[in-house]
């Protein structure tokens, strides 16, 4: 794997909402310490991937109102690593807009792309899982996103349905540099890319019997939404399958990496469509392939899935705080600030989640209406 080659672009421009009261629109999660082991969640996630490749190789893409967070958990990067979006338009545009800008840093440039929040627990096995996915990207024009392996029947991810298995070189598209090899060629691949499959198609959030389902035949994986591709792939395939984005950035080739970038995209950005990169390429695209992966990954997308990865005490709880005296309390999850007290008593499966100006006290069942919640609240202090 050729590491000049290699970049990491990280998403760090969501809000978070489902971790309110802690996340908020000034400070969303990705820069909390959500975890209570010191730094914060975009911190960790930058740390892993200097195992993959150098920091001046690393990206950050983000809101515009978040650039200063970025410089302040990030102090190694430039401004030029930092890219500001104007507006929120879903993921489509900004991976487009980071494919355009490193094209013209380095054509020959590929890319991982990957949430600023996720939990990884075994940090090697990540990393050697994209290596392999980059030096199979480097030799073939496809798209790779990585799968999980599910140990459960989880309804709130997407799935992928795994299709067949892959050769090093895909049919009739040949090398990079031109060459086609035969099927005997093929076969003797290294055993490295070996666990490389066609992904036969991507499956909503399924309801919990098509998820057990899905979860019985063994062909399905949790969709990570982790992407691995040259960016001369990428850019075709958003000229292919999304042409008005390719279309609307690929206006500023000449400005890319120069003072005149932000300028153009504050004013070209928001007129891009706002929709994933899964609906805008890889659900349309036909050379998408997957890898099956178990590192100890979760999304970490709300306060269950927190207390489901973090360390528990003898009653099942997850405690995030100095001085906290729990009676007769299960199954939960409490975060309290620095310096208060808390008396708790005959609570089991709750989220209590204490930020001085705001407290949330909820069923740990119920945590997919947080989000709803946040909306009915008026008062923009507390968003």
């Amino acid at each position: 794997m050729n590491k000049k080659n290699t970049y990491v672009a990280i998403m760090a421009g969501g809000i978070g909402s489902r971790f309110w009261p802690a996340s908020r629109t000034a400070r969303p999660k990705q820069f909390l310490d959500i975890l209570g082991v010191g730094k914060s969640l975009i911190r960790l996630t930058f740390e892993r991937f200097l195992h993959l490749c150098p920091a001046e190789n690393i990206f950050i893409v983000t809101n515009k109102q978040y650039a200063g967070l970025v410089k302040e958990h990030l102090p190694e990067l430039t401004d030029n690593q930092i890219l500001t979006e104007p507006s929120r338009n879903n993921t489509a545009p900004c991976v487009a807009y980071t494919a355009f800008k490193l094209q013209a840093l380095n054509p020959d440039a590929n890319l991982v792309v990957a949430p600023s929040d996720h939990i990884i627990l075994q940090e090697k096995a990540f990393v050697d899982t994209l290596e392999t996915a980059l030096e199979f990207t480097a030799e073939n024009d496809a798209l790779v996103t990585l799968g999980i392996q599910p140990s459960r029947p989880d309804t709130g991810y997407g799935y992928i349905e795994v299709g067949t298995r892959s050769s090093q070189f895909l049919p009739g598209r040949g090398t990079r540099t031109g060459g086609v090899r035969s099927s005997e060629e093929a076969a003797g691949v290294a055993t490295s890319v070996s666990s490389v499959y066609e992904v036969a198609a991507f499956r909503e959030k399924p309801d919990l019997a098509t998820a057990e389902q899905y979860l019985a035949s063994g062909n399905y994986l949790w969709n990570a939404g982790i992407f691995i591709w040259r960016v001369e792939t990428l850019l075709e395939s958003f000229r292919k399958n999304a042409e008005d984005i390719h279309r609307i950035l690929a206006a500023g080739a000449a400005r890319y990496n120069t003072p005149e970038e932000q300028a153009f995209i504050d004013e070209a950005y928001p007129t891009t469509p706002s929709i994933s990169v899964d609906y805008a390429i890889m659900e349309k695209a036909d050379n998408v392939y997957t890898i099956p992966s178990d590192f100890g990954w979760s999304d970490l997308g709300t306060w269950a899935s927190l207390h489901a990865e973090s360390d528990k005490d003898e009653a099942g709880n997850v405690i995030q705080g100095e001085n906290v005296m729990a009676y007769g309390v299960k199954d939960s999850l409490v975060r309290l600030p620095k310096g208060k007290l808390a008396v708790i008593g005959g609570l089991e499966g709750y989220i209590v989640v204490d930020e001085g100006d705001a407290l949330l006290i909820w069923p740990k069942s119920r945590e997919q209406e947080i989000k709803k919640i946040t909306g009915e609240i008026q008062d923009d202090r507390y968003l």
